[in-house]
Parts: C-alpha cells; structure tokens; sequence
C-alpha cells in the first residue's frame, strides 16, 4: 500500500504539495471515484489511478537526470559538504535516491539519480562496458602520443592500465571529449596527469546512451523519458 501523492509524486506528475491543490479540484481518481484526500493508501498495483483524466501507470522506481554544478559531493548525506540531493525537494528525499556513479566536486554535467539499487549496480559494472563521455579542457595542447596513450590505456597506480577510452579532440586540441567505461577515483584527471596534462575543465555529457539535457540549467534536474528509462533498463 502506498499514499495517493507519493504514489503521483513518485511517478512524475505533480509534487506532493501539488497533489492536495489537484485533489481540492477533483482532478484524481481512484477507481473511478473523484478523491480530494490526498494522503489516502492505495494498492500501487491493483488499483485505478487518474489524473486530470489520464490513467497513471504503476512505476516502481524512479529516475532522475541531473545537471550537477561544482561544489556538490555525489553523495547521499554529508556533515560538512553540501550533496547533489540537496539539489531536490524536500519531498524527493523519502524515495531512497542515490546517484548512479559519481562525479567529482568540480566536475559538472549528467548525473543519474535512481533508488534502483539492482540496475546501478549493473550500469556501473566493468562487464557491461557503459560508457560515459566527457567534455574536457586542458592545460596544453594534446599529441598524437598523448591521445594514443589516453586511448589505449594509461598507469594511474591501479592494479592495471585503464581500460580503452575514445578521445576525440576538437580544432584547438585543448579540449574534446573523452569516453571512458571505467569510473575510479579522479579517473580522467590522473589520467591526464599521466602523459603530462593537465584537466582544467569536466563535464560529463553523455551516460550510455542519453544525453544531458542541455535545456537544464546547472543545479536543475527533471525525470527521464519513458525511453530514457528504457535505455537504462536495457542494462538489466
């Protein structure tokens, strides 16, 4: 069983403070009965749901695309740095959201915040080989050496080289992007340091197959597509 305005908030439709002014309307069914009680239990599964005249399909979990500003630990809970969940409503905080990788504090872009702990764990795996790109920035101009170095695996002190990138630097050669499978520790910049760079700019652009949202604002987030959602699932 489960509340009527997490059951709506859960699946995107409206916020939980919504919820109550669009059951005040008599814009929600349950079972074809008009509902203006908001925090009534409903059965997730057998029951009916509308919303302004539209049937609201059951979903389990929930899948949010993220535009991660500097300064933000992903993290769920930190006493002393701020967190990407900090970014959401108060309300969001009661689903179990987590972030599907991490970035760094000064790395922006697409972050993935589900509370799907069995499909993170498949995203994130070695095996599935998921690839994430990058928009990078540095110091000096990158060679054909650094770029076959970067591409086909770099020593960062791990137990082996990275695994292969794709590299693919624009005119100026002090920026690009970069396609990574793997997500250790400060990857790209030790990387990077590695054939004597230096990352001065990161933004993650692209996870799988979905694509940063370039209509979010930094700090902004918003559910994924249905198809978004399929993309991801296609992991599993």
């Amino acid at each position: 069983m489960m509340r009527l305005d997490k059951f709506l908030s859960n699946n995107g439709f409206v916020t939980r403070t919504e919820c109550k002014k669009a059951a005040k309307s008599g814009l929600i069914k349950v079972n074809g009965i008009v509902i203006k009680d908001p925090s009534v239990k409903i059965d997730e599964c057998k029951d009916v749901v509308e919303f302004n005249n539209s049937i609201v399909e059951y979903n389990e979990f929930m899948y949010l695309m993220l535009n991660k500003p500097k300064g933000y630990i992903s993290s769920t809970d930190d006493p002393h740095k701020k967190t990407v969940l900090d970014l959401l409503p108060d309300e969001y905080r009661t689903f179990g959201l987590f972030p599907c990788g991490r970035l760094d504090i000064d790395t922006t872009g697409l972050l993935i915040l589900t509370n799907n702990g069995k499909l993170a764990h498949q995203l994130l795996s070695p095996k599935h080989h998921v690839y994430k790109t990058y928009y990078f920035e540095c110091s000096i101009k990158l060679t054909t050496v650094m770029i076959d170095h970067l591409q086909t695996g770099v020593d960062i002190g791990e137990k082996s080289l990275t695994k292969p990138s794709i590299v693919k630097p624009d005119e100026t050669m002090l920026s690009g992007t970069i396609s990574i499978t793997e997500g250790k520790f400060h990857q790209i910049k030790r990387m990077f340091e590695q054939v004597g760079n230096e990352i001065v700019e990161l933004k993650r652009i692209k996870f799988a197959d979905i694509e940063l949202d370039n209509t979010l604002k930094e700090g902004e987030w918003r559910q994924l597509s249905a198809q978004e959602v399929e993309i991801l699932t296609s992991f599993e």
